[in-house]
Protein backbone atom coordinates (compact mmCIF):
# COMPACT_ATOMS: atom_id res chain seq x y z
CA UNK A 1 0.00 0.00 0.00
CA UNK A 2 1.48 3.43 -0.93
CA UNK A 3 1.58 5.55 2.49
CA UNK A 4 -0.93 8.74 2.28
CA UNK A 5 1.92 10.99 3.06
CA UNK A 6 3.71 9.95 -0.37
CA UNK A 7 0.56 9.98 -2.50
CA UNK A 8 -0.36 13.75 -0.43
CA UNK A 9 3.68 14.98 -2.07
CA UNK A 10 3.31 13.25 -4.92
CA UNK A 11 -0.46 14.54 -6.39
CA UNK A 12 -1.50 17.91 -5.85
CA UNK A 13 -4.76 17.70 -4.92
CA UNK A 14 -5.50 14.12 -4.29
CA UNK A 15 -9.04 13.51 -5.34
CA UNK A 16 -10.41 11.56 -2.75
CA UNK A 17 -14.31 9.89 -2.58
CA UNK A 18 -16.29 9.09 0.27
CA UNK A 19 -17.28 5.31 0.59
CA UNK A 20 -19.25 3.52 3.85
CA UNK A 21 -19.43 -0.18 2.89
CA UNK A 22 -16.76 -2.38 0.99
CA UNK A 23 -18.77 -2.57 -1.91
CA UNK A 24 -18.28 0.85 -2.91
CA UNK A 25 -14.77 0.84 -1.91
CA UNK A 26 -14.19 -2.45 -4.38
CA UNK A 27 -15.86 0.01 -7.05
CA UNK A 28 -13.57 3.44 -6.43
CA UNK A 29 -10.50 1.26 -6.37
CA UNK A 30 -11.48 -0.73 -9.46
CA UNK A 31 -12.02 2.75 -11.30
CA UNK A 32 -8.16 3.27 -9.96
CA UNK A 33 -8.70 6.59 -6.96
CA UNK A 34 -5.68 5.77 -4.75
CA UNK A 35 -6.93 6.75 -1.17
CA UNK A 36 -10.65 6.65 0.05
CA UNK A 37 -12.63 8.41 2.59
CA UNK A 38 -14.62 6.87 5.09
CA UNK A 39 -17.67 8.94 5.41
CA UNK A 40 -19.64 9.26 8.47
CA UNK A 41 -22.38 10.80 7.05
CA UNK A 42 -22.51 7.80 4.29
CA UNK A 43 -22.43 5.06 7.11
CA UNK A 44 -25.29 6.68 8.98
CA UNK A 45 -27.14 6.81 5.62
CA UNK A 46 -25.63 3.03 4.01
CA UNK A 47 -25.63 1.32 7.32
CA UNK A 48 -27.97 2.97 9.40
CA UNK A 49 -30.61 4.60 7.24
CA UNK A 50 -30.43 8.26 9.44
CA UNK A 51 -29.00 11.54 8.75
CA UNK A 52 -25.88 12.81 9.80
CA UNK A 53 -26.66 13.85 13.28
CA UNK A 54 -24.11 11.98 15.73
CA UNK A 55 -25.76 8.65 15.70
CA UNK A 56 -23.35 6.57 14.76
CA UNK A 57 -21.25 4.82 17.06
CA UNK A 58 -17.59 4.23 17.36
CA UNK A 59 -18.46 0.68 16.91
CA UNK A 60 -20.18 1.25 13.78
CA UNK A 61 -17.17 3.47 12.31
CA UNK A 62 -14.25 0.39 13.64
CA UNK A 63 -16.52 -2.11 12.17
CA UNK A 64 -17.00 -0.06 8.82
CA UNK A 65 -13.27 0.49 8.86
CA UNK A 66 -12.08 -3.45 9.52
CA UNK A 67 -14.49 -4.19 6.40
CA UNK A 68 -12.85 -1.95 4.21
CA UNK A 69 -9.46 -2.56 5.04
CA UNK A 70 -9.99 -6.22 4.54
CA UNK A 71 -10.67 -5.74 0.65
CA UNK A 72 -8.94 -2.92 -0.67
CA UNK A 73 -5.54 -1.71 -0.41
CA UNK A 74 -5.79 1.63 -0.01
CA UNK A 75 -4.81 4.27 2.34
CA UNK A 76 -8.20 5.21 4.47
CA UNK A 77 -9.29 8.07 5.84
CA UNK A 78 -11.64 8.08 8.36
CA UNK A 79 -13.95 10.20 9.44
CA UNK A 80 -14.11 9.90 13.23
CA UNK A 81 -16.81 13.18 14.33
CA UNK A 82 -16.03 15.01 17.39
CA UNK A 83 -14.21 11.57 18.66
CA UNK A 84 -16.99 10.84 20.70
CA UNK A 85 -16.29 12.45 23.42
CA UNK A 86 -13.81 14.85 25.39
CA UNK A 87 -9.75 14.21 25.10
CA UNK A 88 -9.58 10.61 26.56
CA UNK A 89 -12.27 9.49 23.98
CA UNK A 90 -10.70 10.63 21.16
CA UNK A 91 -7.56 9.24 22.22
CA UNK A 92 -9.11 5.63 22.84
CA UNK A 93 -11.06 6.32 19.41
CA UNK A 94 -7.84 7.22 17.34
CA UNK A 95 -5.93 4.00 18.40
CA UNK A 96 -9.18 1.57 17.81
CA UNK A 97 -9.40 2.85 14.21
CA UNK A 98 -5.69 3.15 13.58
CA UNK A 99 -5.76 -0.77 14.38
CA UNK A 100 -8.61 -1.37 12.19
CA UNK A 101 -6.48 -0.31 9.17
CA UNK A 102 -6.95 4.11 9.02
CA UNK A 103 -4.35 5.86 7.34
CA UNK A 104 -6.06 8.82 8.48
CA UNK A 105 -8.16 10.24 10.97
CA UNK A 106 -10.27 12.97 11.04
CA UNK A 107 -11.74 14.85 14.27
CA UNK A 108 -13.98 17.86 14.10
CA UNK A 109 -14.59 20.80 16.55
CA UNK A 110 -18.60 20.45 16.56
CA UNK A 111 -20.37 20.43 19.88
CA UNK A 112 -21.93 16.21 20.54
CA UNK A 113 -23.82 15.40 18.83
CA UNK A 114 -22.70 16.99 15.86
CA UNK A 115 -24.90 17.54 12.32
CA UNK A 116 -23.75 17.22 9.07
CA UNK A 117 -21.10 20.19 7.64
CA UNK A 118 -23.65 21.77 5.29
CA UNK A 119 -26.48 21.04 7.98
CA UNK A 120 -28.02 24.60 9.52
CA UNK A 121 -27.73 24.95 13.57
CA UNK A 122 -24.08 23.50 14.06
CA UNK A 123 -22.62 24.61 17.26
CA UNK A 124 -18.90 24.05 17.72
CA UNK A 125 -16.74 23.57 21.22
CA UNK A 126 -14.38 25.76 22.51
CA UNK A 127 -11.11 25.79 21.02
CA UNK A 128 -8.99 24.94 23.72
CA UNK A 129 -11.35 21.55 23.89
CA UNK A 130 -10.54 20.78 20.52
CA UNK A 131 -6.94 21.70 20.95
CA UNK A 132 -6.75 18.94 23.64
CA UNK A 133 -8.64 16.54 21.64
CA UNK A 134 -6.04 17.20 19.06
CA UNK A 135 -3.16 16.41 20.90
CA UNK A 136 -4.69 13.22 22.35
CA UNK A 137 -5.11 11.87 18.93
CA UNK A 138 -1.53 12.95 18.27
CA UNK A 139 -0.53 11.14 21.49
CA UNK A 140 -3.16 8.12 20.77
CA UNK A 141 -1.50 6.80 17.53
CA UNK A 142 1.10 4.01 17.52
CA UNK A 143 2.79 5.22 14.45
CA UNK A 144 3.71 8.80 13.39
CA UNK A 145 2.41 7.60 9.82
CA UNK A 146 -0.96 8.01 11.09
CA UNK A 147 -2.23 11.17 10.20
CA UNK A 148 -4.60 13.38 12.56
CA UNK A 149 -6.78 16.11 10.47
CA UNK A 150 -8.30 18.44 12.71
CA UNK A 151 -11.98 19.95 11.12
CA UNK A 152 -13.40 22.96 12.09
CA UNK A 153 -16.80 24.09 11.17
CA UNK A 154 -16.77 27.45 12.80
CA UNK A 155 -17.53 29.23 9.02
CA UNK A 156 -21.02 28.33 9.76
CA UNK A 157 -21.36 29.59 13.67
CA UNK A 158 -18.80 32.79 14.01
CA UNK A 159 -17.34 33.56 10.09
CA UNK A 160 -14.72 32.71 7.91
CA UNK A 161 -12.08 34.63 10.23
CA UNK A 162 -12.50 32.57 13.05
CA UNK A 163 -12.30 29.28 11.12
CA UNK A 164 -8.87 30.57 9.77
CA UNK A 165 -7.60 31.23 13.47
CA UNK A 166 -9.01 28.25 14.89
CA UNK A 167 -7.12 25.76 11.88
CA UNK A 168 -4.24 28.06 13.17
CA UNK A 169 -4.63 26.68 16.39
CA UNK A 170 -4.85 23.43 15.47
CA UNK A 171 -1.83 23.44 13.45
CA UNK A 172 -0.38 24.60 16.33
CA UNK A 173 -1.41 21.31 18.91
CA UNK A 174 -0.11 19.27 16.23
CA UNK A 175 -2.59 18.26 13.35
CA UNK A 176 -1.15 16.61 9.99
CA UNK A 177 -4.03 18.40 7.81
CA UNK A 178 -6.27 20.77 8.26
CA UNK A 179 -9.91 20.82 6.98
CA UNK A 180 -12.19 24.36 7.13
CA UNK A 181 -15.53 23.04 6.38
CA UNK A 182 -18.54 24.68 4.51
CA UNK A 183 -17.16 27.35 3.32
CA UNK A 184 -19.34 29.34 1.24
CA UNK A 185 -18.23 31.27 -1.69
CA UNK A 186 -15.71 31.16 -4.46
CA UNK A 187 -13.51 33.50 -2.53
CA UNK A 188 -13.57 31.80 0.82
CA UNK A 189 -11.78 28.42 -0.81
CA UNK A 190 -9.64 30.12 -3.27
CA UNK A 191 -7.89 32.26 0.24
CA UNK A 192 -8.32 29.32 2.91
CA UNK A 193 -5.03 27.69 1.34
CA UNK A 194 -2.96 30.75 1.67
CA UNK A 195 -4.31 32.16 5.11
CA UNK A 196 -3.37 29.23 6.89
CA UNK A 197 -0.31 28.16 5.59
CA UNK A 198 2.02 25.44 4.83
CA UNK A 199 0.23 22.61 5.66
CA UNK A 200 -1.89 19.59 3.66
CA UNK A 201 -5.55 21.07 3.53
CA UNK A 202 -9.13 20.16 2.62
CA UNK A 203 -11.76 21.06 0.44
CA UNK A 204 -14.94 19.32 0.25
CA UNK A 205 -17.23 19.28 -2.61
CA UNK A 206 -20.60 18.54 -1.95
CA UNK A 207 -23.14 18.05 -4.64
CA UNK A 208 -25.89 20.47 -2.99
CA UNK A 209 -24.34 21.58 -0.21
CA UNK A 210 -22.35 25.00 1.05
CA UNK A 211 -19.17 25.36 -1.30
CA UNK A 212 -19.67 26.15 -4.58
CA UNK A 213 -18.34 23.46 -6.88
CA UNK A 214 -15.31 24.27 -8.21
CA UNK A 215 -12.53 22.08 -10.73
CA UNK A 216 -10.12 20.28 -9.44
CA UNK A 217 -6.99 22.08 -10.98
CA UNK A 218 -8.64 25.24 -9.38
CA UNK A 219 -8.41 23.25 -6.23
CA UNK A 220 -4.57 22.48 -6.63
CA UNK A 221 -4.07 26.00 -8.17
CA UNK A 222 -5.24 27.34 -4.78
CA UNK A 223 -2.92 24.92 -2.55
CA UNK A 224 -5.40 22.26 -1.73
CA UNK A 225 -3.77 18.49 -1.29
CA UNK A 226 -6.74 17.03 -0.99
CA UNK A 227 -10.16 17.45 -3.04
CA UNK A 228 -12.90 15.48 -0.66
CA UNK A 229 -16.13 14.24 -2.79
CA UNK A 230 -17.21 12.65 0.40
CA UNK A 231 -20.72 11.81 -0.57
CA UNK A 232 -20.44 11.65 -4.34
CA UNK A 233 -21.04 7.64 -4.23
CA UNK A 234 -23.98 8.04 -1.75
CA UNK A 235 -25.86 10.93 -3.76
CA UNK A 236 -25.26 8.56 -7.21
CA UNK A 237 -26.18 4.72 -5.53
CA UNK A 238 -29.44 6.91 -4.05
CA UNK A 239 -30.03 7.67 -7.85
CA UNK A 240 -29.18 4.47 -9.18
CA UNK A 241 -31.80 2.78 -6.83
CA UNK A 242 -34.50 5.48 -7.16
CA UNK A 243 -34.38 4.65 -11.12
CA UNK A 244 -34.20 0.95 -11.39
CA UNK A 245 -36.31 0.00 -8.65
CA UNK A 246 -38.89 2.70 -9.73
CA UNK A 247 -39.13 1.16 -13.21
CA UNK A 248 -39.37 -2.37 -11.27
CA UNK A 249 -42.34 -0.70 -9.28
CA UNK A 250 -44.13 0.60 -12.67
CA UNK A 251 -43.63 -2.06 -15.15
CA UNK A 252 -42.75 -5.50 -13.09
CA UNK A 253 -39.74 -5.91 -15.31
CA UNK A 254 -35.84 -4.08 -16.09
CA UNK A 255 -36.59 -4.00 -19.11
CA UNK A 256 -36.44 -0.08 -19.88
CA UNK A 257 -33.04 0.44 -17.31
CA UNK A 258 -31.12 -2.73 -18.34
CA UNK A 259 -28.33 -0.39 -19.08
CA UNK A 260 -28.19 1.28 -15.41
CA UNK A 261 -27.98 -2.68 -14.02
CA UNK A 262 -24.63 -4.06 -13.37
CA UNK A 263 -24.07 -7.39 -15.30
CA UNK A 264 -24.19 -10.62 -13.09
CA UNK A 265 -20.59 -11.23 -14.34
CA UNK A 266 -20.06 -7.65 -13.36
CA UNK A 267 -20.96 -7.75 -9.51
CA UNK A 268 -18.87 -11.58 -9.36
CA UNK A 269 -16.31 -9.58 -10.50
CA UNK A 270 -15.97 -6.83 -8.44
CA UNK A 271 -16.58 -8.85 -4.93
CA UNK A 272 -13.76 -11.06 -6.48
CA UNK A 273 -15.79 -14.50 -7.16
CA UNK A 274 -12.97 -16.23 -9.12
CA UNK A 275 -10.21 -15.39 -6.32
CA UNK A 276 -12.78 -17.64 -4.00
CA UNK A 277 -13.24 -20.11 -6.74
CA UNK A 278 -9.85 -20.70 -6.78
CA UNK A 279 -8.99 -20.39 -3.06
CA UNK A 280 -11.71 -23.40 -3.14
CA UNK A 281 -10.42 -25.55 -5.50
CA UNK A 282 -7.14 -25.27 -4.00
CA UNK A 283 -8.05 -25.77 -0.79
CA UNK A 284 -10.66 -28.84 -1.61
CA UNK A 285 -9.90 -31.65 0.52
CA UNK A 286 -8.53 -34.38 -1.83
CA UNK A 287 -10.09 -38.09 -1.83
Amino acid sequence: MTNLRTLLEAQAPLLVPGVANPLTALVAADIGFGALYVTGAGVSNFALGVPDIGLITPNDLVEVTLAIAGVVDLPLIVDADTGFGNAVNAYHVVRRLEAAGAAAIQLEDQLFPKKCGHFDGKQVVPTAEMVDKIKAAVDGRRSAETLIIARTDARAIDGFEAAIERAHAYREAGADILFVEALTSREEVLSAPARVGDVPQIINMVFGGKTPPLPLDTLGQAGYRIALYANAALQGAITGMQRVLGALHDTGSLDGVAEHVAPFVERQRLVNKPKYDALEARFAARS
